[in-house]
């Protein structure tokens, strides 16, 4: 049993040493293979790493070049954008000296310019210093005279001085007061033509409408329907050959016809008498009755100048002369018809003419033609005297005639005799009561007012209100009145007339003073 058991434990120690160096033999075998493995394993990965690090390096090259392109283009942008704020900087700072010098050459202007204000101050300045000196002198003299006067009072003396202060201090004044009254009325004259403009644009409308419409009178209102025609063409047709302007409305068996040249309204008119006459309203009718109407008024207008001539006596007289004179029947002035007052001016030229001694035929003729400026188209520019006086100048007037046209309302001087004669007829004929339509009770009483009013100031002898109240001339007496007070009476009686006849309107004020030395002789 005993060898059985140590046979038993050597086997089993044999077969442990077997298994032993069997599993030992697979632990190697095993090692070996994953070393193997692991270095297989190490080696890929090293590759891999080395693929990876090369590839790395690559892509960081890449970036790298990108980087530094995208770099350098954005400098590039930075210098260029500097560059033009640099360009804008120097214009700026350009403008900035050329604003600069231009307000160091303004400033030195105005320097220039308080200089010489300050040396013209310094001049005036000795120039007052200079009159005060010449005035205390004058008052010391004065003081002088007054206390060599034996006979005067200190108090006398003292009244004596004052006075003569005062008139010295008036006859400055009065200089001064012709000066601002010279100024104010260049300025006033300036604001009266703006004024005048304005309320003549504002008040145009009633005048005008009166002036510048004619209402025709029509059978029945079915003549208005054959006035303005099929869609219109009968007025139009009208309107347009006769240069006006047909208002049909509601107002009933009436038309108005519209327009400022008064021979094209009177021509509208009588055509439209012939067609209503006639029946036959149509364009070519229209046009063939407007043709005989102007042909009618042509030889009507030369009839009624040729009428004027042989009225007043004046031969000679050039056909487009007679035409002028004979459409003044179609017009008015200052409320008048022009042609009855060329007629009126013409008969008192010649009478007054006749009383002076001077040429009948040639004032009644200038007379007659004063207003033909009247008659002249709109075309010709300035007033109807020197328009007037150009159209007679055309057609040969005589020199005389032409003066008198052209001075008619006294704003051209002339010596002519003849010339005066047109001009005072003129203005007999507009400024009479009644030309213009005033009250005679309201004329007479503004007459009486303003001499009234210039015979209330002391020293006036006698005041004479002349031409229609426009004129008041003062006579004052040379002992009471001297010229420099002859200027404070004409102001004081002017305003004594703008605050009691304040509606009294333009009113030329003269103070005549007379020195008169009488001697007799025996």
């Amino acid at each position: 049993m005993v060898e059985i058991i140590i046979a038993a434990l050597g086997g089993l120690t044999l077969g442990a040493f077997v298994v032993f160096f069997i599993k030992r033999y697979q632990d190697e075998t095993k090692k070996r293979s994953a070393g193997i493995e692991s270095e297989r394993i190490i080696n890929k990965a090293k590759s891999d790493a080395a693929k990876i690090e090369k590839e790395s390096k690559n892509k960081a090259k890449d970036f790298e070049t990108r980087a530094r392109k995208n770099v350098e283009q954005e400098i590039q942008k930075q210098k260029s954008k500097l560059k033009q704020q640099e360009g804008q900087l120097e214009r700026k700072l350009k403008d900035v000296e050329d604003h600069y010098k231009k307000q160091v050459d303004e400033h030195e202007k105005t320097l220039q310019g308080l200089k010489e204000k300050d040396e013209k101050l310094n001049q005036s300045d000795l120039k007052l210093k200079d009159q005060e000196r010449k005035i205390l002198s004058h008052i010391e003299e004065l003081k002088q005279k007054l206390q060599n006067v034996a006979s005067m009072t200190e108090q006398e003396a003292k009244k004596e001085l004052m006075r003569a202060i005062e008139d010295e201090a008036k006859a400055e004044s009065v200089k001064i007061i012709s000066k601002i009254e010279e100024q104010a009325r260049i300025e006033a004259d300036k604001k009266a033509r703006r004024i005048t403009a304005q309320a003549m644009a504002r008040y145009a409308g009633e005048y005008t409408s009166e002036r510048t419409v004619s209402v025709l009178e029509l059978p029945s209102d079915e003549m208005k329907g054959k006035i303005i025609g099929r869609e219109g063409r009968n007025i139009r047709t009208l309107e347009s050959l006769c240069g006006v302007d047909i208002i049909i409305d509601d107002t009933p068996e009436s038309v108005v016809v519209s327009s400022f040249d008064p021979i094209r309204r009177e021509v509208a008119k009588r055509t439209l008498e012939k067609l209503m006459e006639d029946g036959r309203v149509h364009p070519a009718r229209i046009e063939e009755v407007v043709d005989k109407v102007q042909v009618e008024m042509n030889k009507v207008i030369r009839e009624d100048g040729e009428k004027a001539c042989v009225e007043l006596g004046i031969p000679n007289l050039h056909v487009e002369l007679l035409k002028a004179v004979g459409s003044l029947k179609y017009r008015s002035t200052h409320l008048q018809n022009a042609y009855v007052q060329a007629m009126e001016v013409g008969y008192i030229s010649g009478l007054l003419a006749s009383e002076m001694g001077a040429n009948i035929k040639l004032a009644r003729r200038a007379g007659l033609l004063h207003n033909v400026g009247l008659a002249v188209d709109h075309s010709t520019e300035g007033n109807f005297c020197s328009v007037g006086a150009e159209f007679a100048k055309k057609f040969n007037e005589p020199e005389v005639v032409v003066e008198s046209i052209r001075c008619v309302l006294g704003e051209e001087k002339t010596q002519g005799l003849i010339p005066l004669i047109v001009q005072t007829a003129y203005l007999l004929s507009t400024s009479r009561p009644g030309s213009r339509r005033p009250n005679m009770e309201n004329f007479i009483q503004r007459m009486f007012d303003l001499e009234s009013i210039g015979n209330s100031f002391e020293g006036v002898v006698k005041t004479f209100a002349v031409q229609a109240g426009r004129e008041v001339k003062v006579l004052v007496e040379a002992a009471k009145v001297t010229e420099d007070q002859s200027l404070l009476l004409t102001r004081d009686i002017i305003k004594k007339i703008e605050r009691e006849m304040p509606y009294s309107g333009a009113v030329q004020v003269s103070v005549i003073r007379e020195t008169r030395s009488v001697e007799y002789a025996r």
